[in-house]
């Protein structure tokens, strides 16, 4: 019984695989291709669960990237979880992008229960997809689309050192960098493999959603324009 992890809310499109009854890695694997998820995602599946030796039939779950994030992304996620489960008749996992890049970090960071974790996404201007985490995944402030300036932040800035990463971090660094509580890690992109690792615990936890109705977290109102001559 395997989990398939998806992530597609970023420009980087990757899968995992894990397996659900001791939790280990068999595989990963990812494109670093814009505008990749639409023709490359179906493949990467696919390989993956062929290269590790399993068909598709194996699966047990399905994991996917949750939001915010690629309103694009986060479409093609979705679709492709929501058949896999539905045709093998599996349980659907959603794990949000920010707790997951969150568990990301924290799991890699020395005395990680020094810190607080801010994700960051970009969402464009002046505005990041931010929450904040402890090391153990506990939420000190819920997910939101924060428009940046120089007190963003500011009153958890003032009790506790802030881990900021993400594709929004930089814009926020650019506001508060010289702020000694204001920490900043580069290149950090979301994982599949965080996808599935806190998929692992959603799944036994069966906290499950479901396969018809399920719509990713965009988290703000997604605008789109009509054609001119329509």
């Amino acid at each position: 019984m395997l989990l398939l992890s998806l992530e597609t809310s970023s420009p980087i499109c990757a899968v995992a695989l894990h397996h659900l009854t001791d939790g280990r890695l068999l595989g990963q694997s990812e494109l670093r291709l814009e505008k990749s998820h639409s023709t490359h995602l179906t493949v990467l599946i696919e390989q993956l669960v062929a290269n590790a030796g399993f068909a598709l039939a194996d699966l047990g779950a399905v994991a996917v990237s949750d939001g915010p994030g690629s309103y694009t992304g986060l479409r093609i996620g979705a679709a492709a979880a929501k058949g896999l489960c539905f045709a093998l008749d599996i349980p659907l996992v959603a794990v949000g992008t920010l707790p997951a890049l969150a568990h990301q970090v924290a799991a890699r960071t020395p005395r990680a229960a020094t810190y607080l974790y801010a994700p960051m996404l970009d969402a464009r201007r002046q505005e990041v997809y931010t929450a904040l985490y402890r090391a153990d995944g506990t939420e000190v402030l819920a997910p939101t689309n924060l428009i940046l300036d120089a007190d963003a932040l500011a009153e958890h800035l003032a009790q506790s050192p802030l881990l900021c990463f993400g594709s929004g971090a930089v814009k926020f660094q650019a506001l508060v960098g010289d702020q000694a509580n204001a920490l900043f890690l580069a290149g950090v992109q979301p994982s599949a493999i965080a996808t599935g690792e806190l998929g692992l615990a959603a799944y036994h936890r069966q906290d499950f959603r479901d396969v018809a109705y399920y719509e990713p977290f965009y988290l703000k109102e997604v605008y789109t324009t009509t054609p001119k001559g329509h």
